[in-house]
C-alpha cells in the first residue's frame, strides 16, 4: 500500500548541529546562523520542496562532559554558540505560507505562564503553524546555568513534565472560552470577563493561579512533539504526543519501538494513528548514485572525531574521552538513556571502540546516512517506512543548505512520481495539514479535558 510520507528539515540555531566538523566545508553556510536572511532563505527552499516543517532542535547548556570541560565543544562548535530557536520563526513565517515550525523548548527551565504566552503568540503570528517539541533537558550544565545545583533525576523530570503539561492545557484549552472575545465597539466590551477563567494548580512541583494572557490561537495547543525513548519517555509520548521523533539504525528495533508506542497510545484511550512517527535520517543525494557517493566521500573528509565524541558525551552523560566507557551501562546515564543504550555495552556490536562511535556519530548524529541517487534513496525511505510503520522522516543535514537543496531538487520529484509525497500542501493549520481534521486537539487527547464544557478536569487543576 502506498503511504504518503512526510518530511521535516532537522536543524538548530547554531553552527555544528548533527554533523560535527562539516561547518568547515567550503560550501557550508552554517556559520551564517545568526543572520535572518539565512533562515528566510532556508524556509523558502523548504516550502518550495513541500517540506511539512522545519524541526528546530535546541539545548540550554554546553557539552562539557567530554574531558570534563566545554573546551572541545567550544573549539569544534558542537551546538555552541547557539541562539534561541523561537526568535527566528516569525521572519520565516512571514516569508512562507504553508511551512510549519516545530521548536524545541526545555520545560525544565520555563515558568508556565510566560511559556504559554510565547507559544500562543507564535501560533497567532504564524496563523497556526506552530509545534512544540517537549523536552525535559539532559545537560547538567544547562540545569546549573538555569539556577539549579544539578540536573534532576531522569524519571523525576518526566513527573515534572506531567504537571507542566496539565498547567499548559489549562491555559491553552480552558482559560478562555471560545467566544470570550467580543470586540464590540458599540458596547465597549472587548473581552467578556465571565468567559475567562483562572487556572489554579497546587502540585508537587508547581503552584499557579492566573488567567492565560492570550486569547485562543488558531490551534490553542501547538502540535505536540516528543522524542523520549526511555520507558518513562515512551509512556509520556503515548499520552501526550501527536508526533514522535525516533532514532536508530535497526529497522526491526525501530519497528518494535513504534509498535510499543502505538499500543501504549491505545491503552491511554487514543488511537494508534493519533501519533505520527518521524525517524532521523541524513540523505546525501544527487542526480546519480555516483554523484551522491562522491559527495559523501568529500563530506567525510571534514568530520571531526573529537567533536563527535563531545556530542555523544553530552547526549549520554558519559565521558567518551575515556576508552573504557564503551563498557559502561546505559543505566548509569542521567541524560538521554536511549543514546546511552545505543553507544555503550548494550548497543550494537560495531560500537565497541571510540573510533567506530566517532565515525557513526560524526556525520548525521548516529542515525542512518542514506547515500545515492533519487531512485535508491526513495527505495530506502519506502523500505524504512513500511518496515517500521513510519509516517515520515526528520532529515538532518551534512552541509547547510546544500543537503536540503539536493533533497528538493533530486529526491522530492522522485517521491512525488511514486505517489509517496504530496504534490501540494493541504489547507489549514499545522494540525489540519498533518491529520486532515480540525485545528484543535482530538477529544480523546488529555488536553481536551481542560476545555470548558461537560468534561471535568483532574482534581489538582481547575479553571475556577
Amino acid at each position: 500500500m502506498v503511504r504518503e510520507l512526510r518530511l521535516n528539515a532537522f536543524a538548530m540555531n547554531c553552527v555544528g548541529h548533527q554533523s560535527q566538523g562539516l561547518w568547515r566545508h567550503p560550501r557550508d553556510r552554517s556559520a551564517n546562523y545568526k543572520h535572518t536572511d539565512h533562515w528566510v532563505d532556508l524556509a523558502r527552499l523548504l516550502e518550495r520542496g513541500k517540506f511539512d516543517a522545519l524541526f528546530l532542535a535546541d539545548v540550554v547548556g554546553v557539552y562539557d562532559v567530554y574531558g570534563g570541560s566545554p573546551g572541545t565543544a567550544l573549539r569544534e562548535a558542537v551546538q555552541v554558540p547557539t541562539n534561541d530557536p523561537l526568535l527566528v520563526i516569525p521572519p520565516m513565517a512571514q516569508a512562507t505560507q504553508h511551512l510549519a515550525f516545530a521548536a524545541t523548548v526545555n520545560l525544565s527551565h520555563e515558568p508556565p505562564l510566560p511559556f504559554a504566552r510565547r507559544m500562543s503568540t507564535l501560533d497567532h503570528m504564524t496563523d497556526g503553524r506552530i509545534g512544540w517539541n517537549i523536552v525535559t533537558g539532559y545537560l547538567d550544565s544547562g540545569a546549573k546555568g538555569a539556577g539549579a545545583r544539578q540536573q534532576v533525576a531522569h524519571d523525576v523530570r518526566y513527573d515534572i513534565a506531567e504537571e507542566f503539561m496539565d498547567i499548559q492545557y489549562g491555559f491553552w484549552e480552558g482559560s478562555w472560552e471560545e467566544d470570550a472575545r467580543q470586540a464590540d465597539r458599540e458596547s465597549g466590551v472587548f473581552t467578556d470577563p465571565s468567559k475567562v477563567h483562572r487556572v489554579v494548580h497546587d502540585g508537587e512541583y508547581f503552584r499557579v493561579d492566573g488567567v492565560h494572557l492570550c486569547e485562543p490561537s488558531p490551534q490553542r495547543t501547538p502540535v505536540l512533539y516528543q522524542a523520549g525513548s526511555s520507558s518513562k519517555g515512551t509512556s509520556f509520548a503515548a499520552r501526550h504526543a501527536e508526533c514522535v521523533f525516533v532514532g536508530g539504525n535497526s529497522r526491526s528495533k525501530m519497528a518494535a519501538d513504534v509498535a510499543k508506542l502505538r499500543a501504549l497510545a491505545v491503552e491511554a484511550g487514543r488511537a494508534a494513528t493519533d501519533i505520527q512517527v518521524f525517524a532521523l535520517a541524513t540523505i546525501i543525494t544527487g542526480a546519480t548514485d555516483e554523484e551522491a557517493e562522491a559527495k559523501f566521500a568529500d563530506y567525510k573528509q571534514y568530520v571531526s572525531a573529537a567533536g563527535a565524541l563531545a556530542l555523544i558525551s553530552g547526549w549520554t552523560g558519559i565521558d567518551f574521552a575515556n576508552p573504557e566507557v564503551v563498557t559502561a551501562s546505559a543505566a548509569s546515564s542521567n541524560a538521554i538513556q536511549g543514546a546511552a543504550a545505543a553507544f555503550t555495552a548494550s548497543g550494537p556490536g560495531d560500537h565497541r571502540n571510540l573510533d567506530s562511535i566517532a565515525r557513526s556519530v560524526g556525520l548525521g548524529g548516529g542515525g542512518p546516512v542514506l547515500v545515492g541517487g533519487p531512485q535508491r534513496i526513495a527505495d530506502e525511505l519506502e523500505a524504512w517506512a513500511n518496515a517500521a510503520d513510519l509516517d515520515g522522516f526528520n532529515l538532518a543535514y551534512a552541509v547547510m543548505p546544500e543537503t536540503f537543496a539536493d533533497v528538493v531538487e533530486h529526491l522530492v520529484p522522485e517521491l512525488q512520481r511514486r505517489g509517496l509525497f504530496k504534490m501540494d500542501y493541504a489547507p489549514g493549520t499545522y494540525r489540519e495539514k498533518l491529520f486532515g481534521r480540525g485545528p484543535r486537539l482530538e477529544e480523546n487527547h488529555p488536553g481536551a479535558a481542560r476545555r470548558r464544557g461537560p468534561k471535568t478536569s483532574p482534581s489538582n487543576i481547575s479553571a475556577a
